[in-house]
């Protein structure tokens, strides 16, 4: 399975039989206030089987960029069908007052390539709680985000993947030299076992090393 980061929380994973987009961003330059910077490259001629949006804010749901006449799942929960089989779409929050600040958020999980994929949105809950645990189930690769502010930080980042234990995760919505506001990944890179930092964008799951640990996988900032 290929996968490309494209920035943000937008991901881009494909198989020769399928592609599914998660969470694509929208020009943000014209919402910004004074000195916040959003400079990730405008997603363009991407296009998809299926696209998945977590939550209702134009930093991850810009559907128009995206082509290709995919089915589109949006800020939902249940046990749906889709182009690629059943998709696990599981309720959480965008913050830790029950979503009554930044509202819900949906938790994606999916199987492509015989890899079962968990993207986790802007969660920003305490702690990942006991059911919404035991709809994700067992994952391979895990997306998350780490950046703290407005979505989860290094610490409540490494308690899901310790709960978890998929065999690589993949941390997200984080500052880079791309933008000007969130925390880095570094705390949360150091707190983990491995660490396999690559030399661009994307990167296929053959390739990735496999440890007694989830391995960090960090792509290369668009």
């Amino acid at each position: 399975m290929q996968v490309e980061w494209y920035g943000q929380s937008a991901f881009r994973l494909s198989t020769p039989e399928a592609t599914v987009f998660i969470d694509p961003f929208a020009d943000l330059s014209q919402l910004l206030g004074p000195g916040t910077r959003f400079d990730y490259p405008p997603i363009e001629g991407a296009n998809a089987d299926l696209l998945l949006v977590t939550h209702e804010h134009m930093d991850h749901n810009a559907v128009d960029r995206i082509g290709g006449d995919p089915v589109i799942l949006r800020s939902t929960a249940g046990r749906l069908e889709s182009p690629i089989g059943e998709i696990t779409a599981v309720a959480s929050e965008h913050d830790g007052a029950a979503g009554t600040e930044r509202g819900p958020n949906t938790i994606f999980v999916f199987t492509l390539e015989d890899l079962s994929v968990c993207h986790f949105g802007d969660f920003g809950q305490q702690a990942l709680r006991e059911e919404q645990a035991a709809a994700i189930g067992q994952v391979d690769l895990l997306i998350v985000p780490v950046g703290d502010g407005p979505t989860i930080g290094a610490a409540q980042a490494q308690e899901i993947t310790d709960r978890l234990q998929p065999r690589w995760v993949v941390p997200m919505h984080y500052r880079t030299p791309r933008i000007g506001f969130l925390e880095t990944a570094d705390a949360f890179l150091d707190r983990s076992a491995h660490v396999e930092r690559l030399p661009g964008t994307s990167f296929d799951t053959g390739a990735l090393p496999v440890h007694d640990a989830p391995v960090a996988v960090v792509p290369a900032a668009p």
